[in-house]
């Protein structure tokens, strides 16, 4: 995976603390996942990013993903500690970059440094006054996420 920030080198994110010990095998992890919506702008998303670096140790056997706007991702890649992983609220079902108008690919995801995906959320599913993403739709994208190296929040059941 090539993690470049926008100078072409690879983000120096702050280092996270860990504390307790790893999953047994064979014994789930925890998930914890904070979906940011489409709220906020620069002063409140570095202000949740200071708040969690702020935070105590994470357990070893929990995960942490936050999915910031898209358009605050970078930042987030940038400044927040390494041991919260950042997530995308979408991506398209594009499986490479091409002439997808307002889409982005899940490949452009991971080479940013992106490592998980919310697919399928209610919202999307509703469609924002048009017509929502379907049941189809939505497994493509999961498939085309999976193959593409992401992991996927598939969001069900929410309505």
């Amino acid at each position: 995976m090539s993690t470049v920030g926008l100078s072409g080198t690879a983000p120096n994110r702050p280092a996270g603390e860990s504390c307790g010990s790893e999953a047994p095998e064979g014994q789930r992890k925890y998930l914890i996942g904070g979906n940011w919506k489409c709220n906020g702008d620069i002063a409140f998303s570095m202000n949740l990013i200071k708040t969690f670096n702020e935070a105590g140790p994470i357990p070893k056997n929990v995960e942490v993903v936050v999915c910031p706007g898209s358009l605050h991702t970078g930042m987030a890649l940038g400044l927040l500690r390494d041991d919260i992983q950042i997530g995308a609220q979408n991506c398209g079902l594009n499986a490479a970059p091409g002439a997808f108008t307002g889409e982005i690919c899940p490949t452009q995801l991971v080479d940013a440094g992106v490592t998980w995906v919310i697919i399928g959320h209610s919202e999307r599913r509703e469609g924002f006054g048009m017509a929502g993403e379907d049941n189809e739709l939505v497994a493509k994208k999961v498939k085309v996420a999976l193959d593409s190296g992401l992991n996927v929040m598939f969001a069900i059941g929410e309505k």
